[in-house]
């Protein structure tokens, strides 16, 4: 048993982005217990995070946030870790213990041309999951061979490689309300004011090759360019998740997404006005 306990660990690292997640790092971390190879990357919190984590033995080191991918590639590629696979984490997600033999089976198994694996995460509100109006599924770049993957974009960020990608079966439970409605308000109100600069800065462009191929992420990717070339956005995205994709259904949970979700829209819309009006001259 103590042998088997200990191949358990002997597989990847951990790495966890952090900013003033107090309220949430130690359930994240609890749920990676079986890792001896725990590392949270610190933007400086202020609110006791850095304590909580050392407490539980996580292995802390700080660094200056500037946008989230020169922070995710600060932590692929400047850390040295105990493993050669590191699975990315945020503070608000939490591995379930289906995931975590399948984690340590695919760094196990993997083919030496196979550089990343892709999973799903089950979005939460008012305590249950919310499939239809959070637009599951959702695939994303967790499980990552060191020095073969790199992050692009500034926030929301997506990781990249030249090898081959695999996908998983089992799903990462994310909470993104546990901070409070104000905390999510405030996070998605700094995401829009990017958005809008990037879209002011080039037009979205989008091919029917990434649209209908078979890579979900480039799927996603083209979707969302799509999305934002067409007119009444916020209405679509209101109308897609809640009618079409069937929110309605998943009660006031439902409805208080798709709703949020269309405010964030309509939040990137208003401020790329903005900064139009702003570049011409125009009051706003």
């Amino acid at each position: 048993m103590a042998l088997l306990v200990q191949g358990l660990f002997m597989a990847l690292s951990v790495l966890i982005l952090t900013y003033n997640e107090a309220d949430n790092i130690a359930d994240c971390l609890r749920s990676v217990s079986w890792c001896d190879d725990v590392v949270v990357l610190d933007s400086y919190s202020t609110d006791g995070t850095v304590e909580v984590a050392r407490t539980l033995g996580a292995r802390v080191i700080q660094h200056r946030f500037q946008d989230y991918a020169s922070q995710r590639n600060f932590g692929l590629s400047q850390i040295t870790y105990r493993y050669p696979w590191v699975f990315m984490l945020d503070a608000d997600e939490r591995v379930t213990e289906e995931l975590r033999p399948e984690l340590i089976d695919a760094v196990r198994a993997a083919p030496p041309d196979v550089s990343l694996f892709r999973l799903r995460r089950r979005d939460h509100l008012y305590g249950r999951w919310i499939p239809r109006s959070s637009g599951y599924p959702t695939w994303l770049g967790r499980l990552a061979r060191l020095g073969r993957v790199h992050a692009e974009r500034a926030y929301n960020e997506e990781i990249r490689t030249a090898d081959r990608v695999l996908e998983l079966r089992h799903h990462l439970d994310h909470y993104p309300f546990n901070k409070g409605f104000h905390a999510w308000i405030i996070k998605h109100d700094r995401y829009s004011t990017m958005e809008a600069a990037l879209l002011s800065r080039e037009q979205p462009r989008w091919r029917w090759s990434e649209l209908l191929g078979s890579d979900p992420t480039r799927r996603r990717s083209a979707a969302k360019r799509l999305i934002y070339s067409m007119p009444f956005r916020p209405a679509l995205v209101f109308c897609g998740l809640y009618l079409i994709r069937g929110g309605l259904f998943e009660g006031r949970a439902g409805l208080t997404f798709c709703v949020l979700r269309a405010w964030y829209e309509f939040a990137i819309d208003c401020k790329r006005e903005e900064l139009r009006r702003r570049a011409a001259g125009r009051p706003i």
